[in-house]
Parts: C-alpha cells; sequence; structure tokens
C-alpha cells in the first residue's frame, strides 16, 4: 500500500502537469524517463527519488517544495482546516477545470471574481 506522502506528491505532480497542459509523455521526455514511470508516480505507485522530483519540478516550473504544500502532519489538522472542501479536490475534473478557467482570466477581473465568490460563500 503506498504511503500518503508518496500519493500526495504524485497527486500534486499530476495537478501540475495538467494545469500546464503539459502531457505524460512530455513531462517524461523533458525528465528523461518514460511515461509510465509519470504514471506511476502520479497514483503513488512509485516513490519520487529526491533527485527526480527535482528534475519534475523543474520541468513543471515550481520549487521542490510545492509537492509538499497541502501535507499535514496529523490528519485532523487537515480535516479542520478544509471542511466544506471534497477529499479528492485536485482528482476533480470539474475544479481543475474551474481553477485553469480561473488563472486564464485577467488578473484585475480575476481579483474582482475573486471578492464576489468570498462574499457569495460567506467566507469574508
Amino acid at each position: 500500500m503506498p504511503h500518503r506522502v508518496d500519493v500526495h506528491v504524485g497527486q500534486r505532480i499530476r495537478q501540475r502537469r495538467w494545469l500546464t497542459g503539459m502531457t505524460q509523455q512530455r513531462l517524461a521526455e523533458l525528465v528523461g524517463i518514460k511515461f509510465q514511470q509519470i504514471q506511476k508516480y502520479e497514483t503513488g505507485a512509485n516513490r519520487v527519488s529526491a533527485s527526480r522530483l527535482w528534475d519534475i519540478a523543474e520541468a513543471l516550473g515550481v520549487d521542490v517544495s510545492f509537492f509538499f504544500e497541502g501535507l499535514e502532519h496529523g490528519e485532523d489538522s487537515v480535516k479542520d482546516a478544509v471542511k466544506n472542501v471534497p477529499d479528492n479536490l485536485m482528482g476533480d475534473k470539474e475544479a481543475m477545470d474551474l481553477i485553469r478557467s480561473y488563472y486564464s482570466i485577467p488578473e484585475d477581473q480575476r481579483r474582482r471574481l475573486f471578492e464576489l465568490a468570498r462574499v457569495l460563500s460567506d467566507v469574508a
């Protein structure tokens, strides 16, 4: 059974790759491995070595720390922080489409949309 950290890192790899519109094949080419290995990383079936994670981060244009964001030591602290967010938000295609669309909006309009969403959700 994969370790939860490996699964989280794999999900973050898939999320970033998908948001940038990159295929598994292209990422594999940039990193110098087969696309099947990217598949295994993304599912958490295979653990990503530190040097490989460095190469993946470079290919995806993020810092290595990106892959660990949102990872907490205790399960309860994660649940408390995101009570109304579905368990597998980053695996939800609709949510990912929304995020990609959101970041394609010009910044000034995006800021106004963000403020509107906060008011409508009563989080403000």
